[in-house]
This record gives C-alpha cells, sequence and structure tokens, in this order.
C-alpha cells in the first residue's frame, strides 16, 4: 500500500496517478473528497483528513508500506514557520506511530541551513523531525526552483510590462518543473534504492536567471523586448501582499531571497541521471 499525502497538489497527483498507472494500491489524503475523486474513479483508496491532526494521518498511514509526504503551504497564515512545525509534527508522529518503512518527502535546496532562508527553515526542521524515526528509510527530494513561481509574473507583466521580482538579474538557479518533482517520487517509491536517512536534490535541465526566464515568456507572448526589472523590497513585499500573502510570509520570502543572491542558500549536488529528472516541461 502507498499512501500519498497532499495528493490533489502540483506534486502529489502526479505521484499518485504514476503509482496507479502501475497498477499499485494507493490510499490518497486531502481535505476535500471532490478533489480526490477523480483518483476514486481509477481505484485508489480516498481519505479525507487534516495534515495538522496526528491521529488523522496516522490513521491515513496505517498498513502503508511506503509514503510520500508534504507540508502544504498556507499563504494566509501569519504564522508561517508555526503552520510548517505544526503539519511536520503531525507528520512525524504519524510516521512513527504507523511504522511506515518508506517514506519519500518533498523538500528544498537550502534545507542544508538552519536559519536565514526564509520559509524553508520550516522545511530543515522537517527533515529533523523525520530523521529522528528510528526504522524508517526516509529520502528528502531537495527540489530547486518551482518553475510554476513564474506563473504569478503573468500580474507584474499586466501592471508593469515586464518580469520582476526580489532576485539579481544574473542569478542563476535550479529550475524544475513540479510534474517533474511527482515522477521523481514516484520512481523513487517504485525503486525504494535508498536505505537510512539519505537526501536528493532535483535540479531540473539546467540553471536559468530571470532574465532568460523573461525573454522565455517574452517569446511565448509576442513580446521578444520583455525586461525582468528587481524592484526595492519594499515594492514587492506589497505586490506580495496585495496577492494575498500574508505580511509575515511576505518577509520570508524577501529573507529566502537575500539568501539566493547571495550564494548563502543554493543548490550543493552536481546533476546525474538522479538529481536530472526527465524533462517534461519545454524551457524555450
Amino acid at each position: 500500500m502507498y499512501v500519498v499525502l497532499g495528493a490533489s497538489g502540483n506534486t502529489g497527483h502526479v505521484v499518485a496517478r504514476n503509482l496507479l498507472a502501475r497498477q499499485k494500491k494507493v490510499r490518497v489524503v486531502g481535505r476535500s473528497a471532490a478533489q480526490l475523486q477523480p483518483f476514486a474513479s481509477q481505484g485508489a483508496e480516498t481519505f479525507i483528513g487534516d495534515v495538522t491532526d496526528a491521529a488523522a494521518v496516522t490513521q491515513a498511514l496505517q498498513q502503508a508500506d511506503s509514503a510520500y509526504v508534504m507540508i502544504p503551504p498556507d499563504l494566509a497564515s501569519n504564522d508561517p514557520l508555526g503552520h510548517y512545525d505544526r503539519v511536520g509534527d503531525a507528520i512525524a508522529a504519524a510516521v512513527r506511530n504507523s511504522k511506515v518503512k518508506n517514506v519519500v518527502a518533498l523538500s528544498s535546496i537550502g534545507t542544508d541551513k538552519p536559519s536565514q532562508t526564509g520559509p524553508v527553515v520550516g522545511l530543515h526542521n522537517f527533515e529533523q523531525k523525520l530523521s529522528q524515526i528510528a526504522g524508517t528509510n526516509v529520502l528528502f527530494l531537495r527540489a530547486g526552483y518551482f518553475m510554476e513561481n513564474t506563473l504569478p509574473q503573468v500580474a507584474a507583466v499586466r501592471m508593469m510590462g515586464a518580469v520582476a521580482g526580489p532576485l539579481r538579474p544574473d542569478l542563476t538557479l535550479p529550475m524544475i518543473a513540479t510534474r517533474d518533482i511527482g515522477a521523481a517520487a514516484a520512481e523513487a517509491l517504485l525503486r525504494l534504492d535508498f536505505r537510512g536517512t539519505q537526501t536528493r536534490e532535483l535540479l531540473g535541465q539546467r540553471d536559468l536567471d530571470y532574465t532568460d526566464v523573461a525573454a522565455i515568456i517574452g517569446k511565448a507572448i509576442g513580446k521578444p523586448d520583455l525586461k525582468y526589472v528587481q524592484p526595492p523590497n519594499d515594492q514587492v513585499r506589497g505586490a506580495l501582499v496585495q496577492s494575498g500573502m500574508s505580511e509575515k510570509l511576505g518577509e520570508l520570502i524577501l529573507e529566502m531571497a537575500a539568501s539566493l543572491n547571495s550564494g548563502y542558500m543554493r543548490a550543493l549536488e552536481p546533476r546525474t541521471p538522479k538529481t536530472q529528472p526527465q524533462r517534461r516541461l519545454k524551457l524555450s
């Protein structure tokens, strides 16, 4: 039995679909029966529960040999790191109590650092909690920058006529599509080629900077001269809050951007067949 937390999310739905395509027994977990219904129609068990509830997550993991776990973001939370801690505590307790043998956990580059990485500090703490569980094999997939993080640029292009953000225009980042992350997670669950506690970065096809991103978007929308600009932090913070993000999370995003800009937070592994999953999203 495979259990997939966050099955309706960007990575979780890919994990679940890939496992179901291999005719595996899958239990999908989420907060909405409607969002899980497509998996039920493909033969999956469904479990409705809140990931902050350790008892519910423990029940969801019962009789599971392997599980995909992740912390879903809460963009409106005024205590985002507290949210990470609550969900991380619940998942860790559930893994320990249910005695799941194998866990693949979504993490991020930068989790090797204990501080100054914004919301990624929450994933550092999550890794620490899962690493302390005896008898469970855990693989942390430390993903690079989600390509989907560029989607809010639609509003920036409409309002400013440019791609905009807090990162240096010449800062190259390993960018990866979430569907490639989900495919890599499913493959790891199927292969079970990890023992004890291990980490693996997922880096995507190649590094890109936001000048590259602006050029790719510009070509796609017929604006070949589209530029990238790095506004002052106050302007970025205001835009993040206007988009529905809490002020506290906005501050953490700016802290993470500063750590990326300085090189304090960065990928550590070279590209290999394991850290560079099959490309599924065309870059240019």
